[in-house]
């Protein structure tokens, strides 16, 4: 291989031969619009099942409701953002390929990171909350049960990412027929004085029946707010695999956010406004126990929610390691982390990079803190949000000609507002947890070592992502020359 140095970004490129991208290429024409608008929900529907209402206990539930709307409004800003920066960039990086064309290498690798730390540690909180769930059912619950969920759905998706995601796609849908079989059973019993049970802590600043933690119960809410929306940003990762990105990834994203803002509304007002927000701020499966408290613990309604809404959990489970793996995958055939995990099989599929952070995964999930492992993927999360939305705001200034099938409605303040809120769910996590906060912080400290020390130096010119910048960069280059050039006389 020969190395080439690009001063200006203080890194050093490789040329790698053509069997190097052929070793790493993933299944083209793989998923349509409808397949990633059900990708999108999927990655978030566990949400609705369990972990969202921890924030009933953070804030009751005026705090809850508070956090919810300014997260609704984050989402759906980011959601238009990144729309049209998946349709202009169209890679399996995802927010990493966002960042990178607007910040150069180290800004794409935080953002990858920050990705990375969300989709590794997100399937260890959901399947500590299968474990609750398979608990109600059969009374089993811990390593083991974590342990075959994570052998089964990895093995599923080392079978091929196409027969991957319409196994996802069913599954998603059995989540959905859950959610409205719990809506339907659950609104005749909504009653508004059950949303306000929790007992006021007349300690706290501004505290009152709506905000019994007063006001800083807006600020330990917005994570579990998060819960509810988490990951929707991850079907940018399926660019690749689509049919026709300029097209479908835009529909895809829309359409999912659309449906989790649906849904995210009944269950924050359906269980708490039936069973009462008390004995729902900390119910390992709040759903069901919604349910339980209005039929009884044997009712069909409970058993039919907790053994298909199961689905849900599984959903986002699922599709959330796919998330991981193409994150992995793109990193790691730039150079940004280890090469080798990107290596591809027969099936068109990085068997390493999805095994490698599900036995991190799984690991995690043996602490059993559901609630530690939500609130160290929010500041994950929220560091990419904040990073994908400010390369919208940037790229729309620094490349107006960009192509762009589809263009973000408000254009850079709908990805500034988005920014802006995006800042403050981050600082929430401090609020939250300051050991999720620190556990996180030493995560990044290990990975930006890697990076700075040795990565850079070995990163891939050929990767699509490096590709994106090399064209841009000879553009730039061209102009500046034909501005420089005297005219002729």
């Amino acid at each position: 291989m020969s190395h080439s140095r690009t001063s200006t970004a203080s890194v050093d490129y490789e040329s790698v031969d053509e069997a190097y991208l052929d070793k790493r290429k993933l299944k083209k024409g793989a998923a349509g619009w409808i397949l990633l608008a059900s990708l999108g929900v999927s990655y978030v529907i566990s949400g609705d099942y369990a972990g969202w209402n921890f924030g009933l206990a953070a804030g009751g539930f005026g705090g809850m409701l508070v956090a919810t709307i300014l997260m609704a409004i984050m989402y759906t800003a980011m959601v238009l953002s990144i729309a049209e920066l998946s349709s202009s960039l169209p890679t399996a990086g995802g927010g990493y390929s966002f960042a990178r064309r607007a910040f150069g290498p180290w800004g794409g690798y935080v953002t990858g990171t920050a990705i990375l730390l969300e989709y590794a540690i997100a399937p260890a909180a959901i399947a500590i909350f299968i474990g609750g769930y398979v608990n109600e059912l059969i009374g089993l619950n811990g390593p083991l049960v974590y342990a075959v969920f994570y052998a089964v759905f990895v093995g599923i998706h080392l079978w091929g990412a196409g027969e991957a995601l319409k196994i996802m796609m069913g599954i998603t849908a059995l989540a959905v027929i859950a959610i409205l079989v719990f809506v339907v059973g659950m609104l005749p019993h909504f009653d508004p004085a059950n949303l306000f049970d929790i007992s006021v802590n007349t300690g706290a600043l501004g505290a009152s029946t709506f905000l019994p933690e007063g006001f800083i119960g807006i600020w330990g809410a917005l994570p579990f707010a998060i819960w509810l929306f988490l990951a929707v940003e991850g079907v940018p990762l399926a660019a690749e695999e689509a049919g026709d990105p300029g097209r479908d990834m835009p529909r895809g994203i829309i359409t999912a956010m659309l449906v989790l803002l649906v849904f995210g509304a009944c269950v924050l007002l359906l269980a708490p406004g039936g069973a009462g927000a008390a004995a729902m701020s900390e119910h390992a499966a709040p759903l069901v126990g919604a349910l339980q408290a209005v039929y009884g613990a044997d009712s069909w309604a409970a058993g039919f929610v907790n053994l298909v809404g199961l689905a849900g959990l599984i959903a986002s489970f699922f599709s959330i390691i796919y998330g991981y793996s193409r994150q992995t995958f793109a990193l790691s055939r730039a150079g940004y982390l280890p090469r080798w995990l990107s290596v591809t099989g027969g099936r068109k599929v990085p068997f390493l990079a999805l095994i490698v952070p599900g036995v991190i995964g799984f690991l995690l999930s043996l602490t059993g803190k559901g609630d530690l492992m939500i609130t160290m993927a929010v500041f994950g999360a929220t560091i990419s949000y904040a990073m994908m939305t400010l390369s919208h705001i940037l790229l729309r200034r620094r490349e107006p000609e960009l192509e762009r099938p589809y263009r973000t409605p408000g254009g850079v303040l709908t990805s500034g507002v988005a920014f802006v809120l995006a800042i403050v769910a981050f600082l929430s996590t401090f609020v939250v947890s300051v050991e999720a906060a620190l556990w996180s912080a030493v995560f990044y400290a290990i990975m930006l070592a890697y990076f700075g020390f040795y990565s850079r130096h070995h990163l891939v010119a050929q990767a699509p992502e490096e590709e994106f910048e090399a064209i841009a960069l000879a553009e730039r280059e061209l102009d500046a020359r034909a501005e420089s050039t005297p005219d002729s006389v």
